[in-house]
């Protein structure tokens, strides 16, 4: 598997086994919110998104590059009309927690860190909504991201 690839597993993994709150639902393929049931609750999608990539080499035999790849994380709880929003908070604390756990995702990333974090604002409710991104900087071989 590539360097990317080994993060964005590492990332699911990690994010899997979170306990509190107990993660139901962890996937990389997006699905329909409406087709799950209350027990898969809370659900989380890790998907790949925009990367830049640079030399860290000069010359014609540079082959040593750097990577800085976003991941976004999308999550849904559901709750009381009195309790959206704290578990909406409760879910990103416990994804920031445990990707915080180990930034080098296995030994693959050179750095991770929580760049933005959004609600859905109660737009889904009686689903609550996040989107986190999720930054890793990583180093790799030219021809092997």
């Amino acid at each position: 598997m590539s360097v990317r690839e080994n993060i964005a597993s590492n990332l699911l993994t990690v994010i899997s086994a979170i306990s509190s709150p107990a993660v139901k639902k962890t996937t990389r393929q997006p699905f329909p919110i409406d087709e799950l049931s209350e027990q898969q609750y809370p659900a989380v999608i890790v998907q790949t998104s925009e990367e830049t990539r640079d030399d860290s080499e000069l010359g014609s035999g540079a082959r040593t590059r750097h990577g800085t790849i976003d991941f976004i994380i999308s999550g849904f709880v559901k709750g009381a009309e009195a309790n959206i929003d704290t578990k909406r908070n409760e879910l990103i604390t416990a994804i920031e927690t445990a990707v915080e756990t180990d930034i080098t995702r296995n030994g693959n990333a050179l750095d991770t860190m929580v760049v933005s974090c959004e609600t859905d604002e109660g737009s889904l409710f009686p689903v609550g909504g996040i989107r986190m991104t999720i930054r890793c900087m990583y180093e790799y071989q030219s021809g092997t991201p």
